[in-house]
């Protein structure tokens, strides 16, 4: 009779521990899957900091060169004008500028023979330069007029403008007959004056288009000499006198080289070649792309000249009257006194000894 209960405890305990069993199981279930959408979001937390962190460098990156062109752009603003000789002191961050500058230039100055400068290129100008608008190169051909051809006259005449563009290319008939057209060297040929420019006319437009500018050529002398013009000294660059080509060249000091040497060493460019003679438009090219090399050097020598002529100049209205002493500006002839004429105690003067006695 005491065996029943005994059973039902039995089976009590067996389902208890069922049920204990089951309900262990889904809760290692429901953690198991709440695992995975857990992990999910931790990988897509991980995914989208690291493209944060890649659209910060690349946002760091873009604004860098936009900060130099800010600075670049200030620079520009308070760039003193070229025109005049007295200039205010820089800006402080006109230097911050000016070194970036020169740490991002090429080391060669971009004449290297790898990578020659084409019409338009040219070095750092840190100093004060010449707008583009206002410099042009100048070349001139020459044929021979009188006895033998001895005589020079202008045969062809070119200007290029600042990015090499053509401004001026025509041929002149000279006042004189022509006797030598000298071909091999000025590329001039009988056909080619017969409906050529009267120079009187050509000289009144070459004229018009150098007034204000600064002209860039080689020798240059000579081409003004046939044009029978003059222009001012300070506009004038010639490529065959200055030192900077000669540096840059590796020339010895006081050596004068021709345009095609220098062209070939510093442009690596070959220009004056061959049977057809020289053409004025290429040598005007070529001198213009010889100046753009050392344009910023060159300009500021220019600057340091002017300015030397201008003091000197400024110390010229010293010698007006009003600065002179009363003995010199009284009337009548004087006769001359030694060194230690004059001296002057109380208002008075006393020892004076004539130069004459």
């Amino acid at each position: 009779m005491m065996s029943h209960p005994s059973k039902r405890n039995n089976v009590s305990d067996g389902l208890l521990g069922n049920y204990r069993y089951l309900c262990k199981k889904s809760m290692t279930i429901r953690a198991m899957e709440s695992s995975v959408p857990r992990k999910k979001c931790q990988d897509v937390n991980a995914t989208s900091n690291r493209r944060r962190r890649k659209k910060k460098k690349r946002a760091r990156s873009l604004c860098e060169p936009l900060e130099l062109n800010a600075l670049m752009k200030k620079a520009k603003l308070v760039e003193p004008n070229p025109d005049s000789t007295l200039n205010s002191a820089p800006e402080p961050h006109r230097h911050s500028v000016m070194a970036v500058l020169r740490d991002s230039w090429e080391v060669d100055s971009g004449f290297s023979e790898s990578s020659p400068p084409a019409s338009g290129r040219s070095s750092p100008c840190l100093g004060p330069s010449p707008p583009a608008a206002s410099v042009v190169a100048l070349d001139c051909e020459m044929v021979g007029t009188g006895p033998g051809g001895r005589c020079s006259a202008l045969g062809r005449c070119s200007i290029v403008d600042y990015h090499g563009d053509v401004l001026y290319d025509k041929y002149v008939r000279p006042c004189q007959p022509v006797t030598d057209f000298r071909t091999p060297w000025s590329g001039i040929r009988r056909h080619h004056l017969h409906n050529a420019v009267p120079f009187a006319q050509a000289q009144e437009e070459i004229l018009a288009i150098l007034e204000g500018k600064v002209v860039v050529g080689h020798s240059i002398y000579n081409d003004f000499e046939a044009l029978n013009m003059d222009h001012p000294s300070h506009m004038v660059r010639d490529t065959s006198t200055t030192r900077h080509l000669r540096r840059l060249a590796g020339f010895p000091h006081g050596r004068r080289s021709s345009l095609k040497l220098l062209a070939n060493k510093l442009l690596n460019r070959r220009i004056q070649a061959g049977r057809r003679g020289h053409c004025s438009v290429e040598d005007a090219q070529a001198a213009l792309d010889l100046y753009k090399l050392a344009q910023g050097a060159w300009e500021q020598e220019m600057e340091r000249r002017l300015g030397d002529e201008s003091t000197v100049h400024s110390s010229d209205h010293y010698m007006q009257d009003e600065f002179w002493p009363d003995e010199v500006l009284t009337d009548g002839p004087r006769r001359p006194l030694t060194a230690s004429a004059e001296n002057v105690v109380g208002g008075e003067r006393v020892g004076i000894s004539d130069s004459t006695s």
